[in-house]
């Protein structure tokens, strides 16, 4: 076979051709098509123009121009800026004039309170199914959020959307049966619009496909016509022989080949590791040459060079060789040891000249790292057997230009990849949030993948589709959509070091051939030279367009994913910083873990859900004419209070709400205070004495006089209360906090959420070590992986070890303050500063008090008063 024979190009023949229908005539943006063909050809066309001045906008894709016009169908959804998107929010505020004549919204709509209950929902939904990728939140979790926020026409934006699961979930409030099935009381069932934007191309097209119009029949016929065409003609490379006869092959597994470290002989880890017979996989055994007992920890991996004709190179790569074939004869399934038939038709194949074909290079990354390292893989194309890799091009060629066929091949690029791993049982799958390629892998007949996905594509079509537009955006810069024009925001941005979402999805988008500009991707990556402080910057970026953009007084809702204490309070930050006014953090459980959050002992079964609000116009011009900034900031508290849950059901209990508090609510006065740049009116003493007079008490909360009613008769019918909870802005706090939760024992995983609820800024200067290293400092771990309270006799060692600890700490404080050019300590622990002035004013060693305390934080120092204590004395005494 010549790479002629296999160079990528559409090859249409007239069997293949679809049966010319008469389209209805078709209206788009106010402008009347003869078809949607001639739609997307004059959109596609103006998209073209408006590229060079697109260009311009940050996060805009790597790729050709051709690939980015094909990849599109514009208006409804580009794989860059989409510069229609205030056109369509234009033409649904019309809408929603009409739908208040019909009496299906309101003119005033006005929500007060949040979603406040903690929601769950699973995963096994055809929509949520049907295409993988890093993340995504259930649609029908998202649901339950937009029922609550918005009315029916409105619109709904999502500037992180992933997959695009909140566009979805905004259309699928018209499904009746869809929000019954929810059992919300006083939903309104009705069509929301979503505006879904991302940085990655592979997510935009993921999310085009979920939201914009679909036929299923049409798009099973052209899939299905596909394959036979491709079959066709390659179908000879998935073929094997079994007694003379040919057989259709449904997988061929392979294995790594090893170096025995005694007699430097290669061996076959599969011959020699795996037992079909007694179904085990050994993770030790003799070397069949010289009987050194061997193992893949103390093996090297054989390493073979090759001339590679796509890149016109030799290249080296991990030795891997097929062992297994299992197949389909006459109806039925087998499997046998692969024969001198198959690898005469693999070399075959490794023969095919693939010049002609295109590959991308790996990026430098975290993930791609790995199998650089591991397996000397460079570019995308070495991924997949050769076999494999022929076999897409063809069909890749024939699904261009069309998103939903598009998503149809790209949803088994993973599984067709050799980081589809073999497993006894041949449930195989990937490791999600890597690049790994097994010891032992399982190459996939393409066809088979494909057959049965048409089905799962098919599944994901409802009612309602084609009311989301979509876009490649960079969270940071939303240029192409106007001020103050969104009802909603519903985001699962990323958070911190989780996932690195470009490296992840570079293997998919080199088949698109548009891939994801980085630049302004919000992670933490050392590759990408981006620690907290970068992420800090870019979330903030993208916080400040999600305030410009929402309406004033409405809502912002965000999913957050990580067990890092600073990542949650750099979020926290970022949102009050730019205007938002945070009100109530609840629990999302979607039940399935990823690979990270299923295998690791730190794993968090529970996201958490932050809530927040623009404030009204009203209070914004209050405070902007306003001359008595403390007159002012009451109004502010008062709407704050009226954006807060009144009450909080735990099993039948009550439970007090936590942002009701004096210090919360005197938190997030001083943080707009802060971010609007106007000076601290009051202290908090004259702070809550103006609370008291103006609001009224109840368990440690204040409310409205309509809301304290409410409490009450709330209250009355709960059969108890659960008092107000344990702030944890400090480490004495967060150990008092955890004293009282372990009572009963419990997991990290059951602790995390929860403590990531309670947790408040500490003091500028504080540090708040991570929950794990208080409960190895303080705590006791049982075998089970249940954290308890320390038995009295065990406390004093744990008390021991502990201060030793700390007192290491401090020393390390106290050597940076002495060195000749120290500056002040940004960054310092409050429990181990006071430790240390505490043993150094036991051993008479005044003089570190006072240089340690010279290089912290003033303001720290000032407000508490241990440290002041001791550094008065010491001062005196040096």
């Amino acid at each position: 076979m010549s790479s002629k024979d296999i160079s990528p190009r559409l090859f249409l023949d007239d069997e293949f051709e679809e049966t010319k229908i008469v389209p209805d005539k078709v209206v788009c943006l106010g402008i009347e098509f003869p078809s949607e063909d001639a739609r997307r050809e004059y959109f596609r066309a103006e998209l073209r123009k408006k590229l060079p001045e697109l260009k311009q906008i940050e996060g805009f894709p790597i790729g050709e121009d051709d690939d980015i016009i094909n990849l599109s169908d514009p208006p409804y959804y580009t794989a860059c800026p989409n510069p229609w998107l205030n056109d369509f929010i234009e033409e649904w505020e019309k809408e929603k004039v009409e739908l208040e004549k019909e009496g299906k919204r309101k003119a005033n709509f006005e929500v007060k309170t949040p979603y406040a209950a903690d929601v769950s929902e699973g995963k096994n939904n055809p929509i949520y199914m049907a295409h993988a990728y890093h993340t995504k939140v259930p649609h029908p979790a998202i649901m339950r959020y937009i029922l609550h926020y918005t009315q029916p026409g409105d619109i709904v934006f999502d500037g992180f959307c992933g997959t695009g699961m909140t566009g979805v979930a905004a259309q699928l409030c018209g499904s009746e049966n869809d929000v019954k099935a929810l059992k919300e009381e006083n939903a309104q069932i009705g069509v929301r619009h979503g505006i879904c934007s991302d940085l990655s191309p592979i997510a935009s097209l993921i999310a085009a496909t979920y939201n914009l119009k679909f036929d299923p029949k049409t798009f099973e016929r052209k899939a299905s016509r596909i394959l036979e065409q491709v079959e066709k003609e390659l179908g000879w490379m998935y073929e094997t022989e079994v007694d003379g006869k040919k057989a259709k092959i449904n997988y061929t597994i392979w294995s790594d080949v090893f170096v025995c470290p005694s007699c430097g002989n290669e061996i076959v880890l599969w011959d020699e590791a795996v037992d079909l017979d007694k179904e085990i996989m050994k993770d030790s055994f003799p070397c069949p040459h010289c009987g050194n007992t061997c193992s893949k920890k103390n093996m090297e991996k054989a390493w073979e060079t090759s001339f590679d004709s796509l890149l016109n190179k030799t290249v080296t790569l991990n030795k891997k060789v097929p062992v297994r074939v299992n197949y389909t004869l006459s109806g039925k399934r087998g499997e046998k040891d692969v024969d001198s038939y198959d690898i005469d038709l693999i070399r075959k194949i490794e023969n095919i000249n693939l010049s002609e074909i295109s590959t991308y290079k790996l990026q430098e990354g975290y993930n791609t790292a790995q199998p650089i390292r591991s397996n000397g893989i460079t570019h995308t194309h070495q991924f997949y057997t050769k076999r494999n890799f022929i076999y897409l091009n063809k069909i890749y060629e024939l699904t261009k230009c069309n998103p939903i066929i598009t998503i149809w091949f790209t949803s088994i690029i993973q599984n067709s990849s050799k980081m589809y791993k073999f497993r006894l049982d041949r449930k195989g799958g990937i490791v999600n949030g890597t690049l790994f390629i097994p010891s032992l892998n399982i190459e996939q007949n393409i066809v088979k993948l494909l057959h049965s996905k048409i089905q799962d594509i098919k599944n994901t079509f409802y009612n309602n589709r084609d009311n989301s537009v979509i876009s490649i955006l960079s969270a940071t810069q939303l240029s192409t959509i106007r001020n103050s024009s969104i009802d909603y925001i519903f985001t699962d941005p990323p958070f911190g070091g989780n996932i690195m979402y470009s490296e992840l999805s570079s293997i998919w988008e080199s088949w698109i051939k548009v891939v994801t500009n980085n630049k302004e991707e919000a992670i933490i990556n050392n590759v990408q030279h981006k620690t907290l402080f970068e992420y800090q910057t870019l979330m903030n970026q993208s916080f400040k367009e999600y305030y410009r953009v929402l309406k004033a007084g409405k809502w912002l809702t965000i999913e957050f994913s990580n067990t890092s204490a600073s990542v949650w309070n750099s979020i926290q930050n970022a949102l009050q910083g730019v205007g938002f006014v945070v009100v109530n953090v609840a629990a999302l459980d979607k039940k399935q873990g990823s690979f990270k959050a299923v295998t690791t002992t730190t794993a968090v079964k529970q996201d958490l859900v932050i809530t927040c609000y623009k404030p009204s116009d009203a209070i914004i011009e209050k405070f902007e004419k306003s001359e008595d900034k403390a007159k002012t900031a009451m109004d502010f508290i008062e709407e704050l209070l009226v954006h807060l849950p009144v009450h909080l059901s735990k099993g039948e209990s009550t439970t007090a709400v936590i942002e009701r508090s004096p210090k919360i609510l005197f938190d997030r006065l001083i943080s707009y205070y802060v971010q609007k740049g106007y000076a601290i009116p009051m202290d908090a003493q004259e702070f809550q004495k103006q609370l008291r007079e103006r609001f009224i008490e109840r368990d440690g909360m204040f409310f409205t006089a309509s809301q304290a009613i409410e409490y009450e008769q709330k209250k009355e019918k709960c059969s108890g209360f659960v008092p107000m909870a344990l702030f944890i802005s400090s480490e004495a706090e967060g150990i008092e906090w955890l004293k009282r939760e372990l009572q009963n024992p419990q997991t990290y995983s059951d602790l995390q959420p929860e403590w990531m609820k309670n947790m408040l800024p500490p003091k500028k200067g504080d540090v708040l070590p991570e929950l794990m290293s208080i409960l190895e400092e303080n705590f006791i771990k049982d075998e089970e992986g249940n954290w308890r309270n320390p038995d009295p006799e065990k406390a004093a060692d744990l008390e021991i070890i502990r201060n030793r600890r700390m007192m290491k700490e401090f020393n390390m404080y106290l050597e940076q303050a002495q060195k000749p050019k120290a500056k002040r300590m940004k960054d310092t622990r409050l429990e181990v500063l006071r430790y240390g002035f505490k043993e150094c004013y036991k051993q008479k060693n005044y003089q570190a008090i006072v240089t340690v305390g010279d290089h912290i934080l003033e303001s720290l120092l000032q407000e508490d008063e241990v440290l002041l204590q001791y550094y008065d004395i010491a001062s005196s005494r040096v």
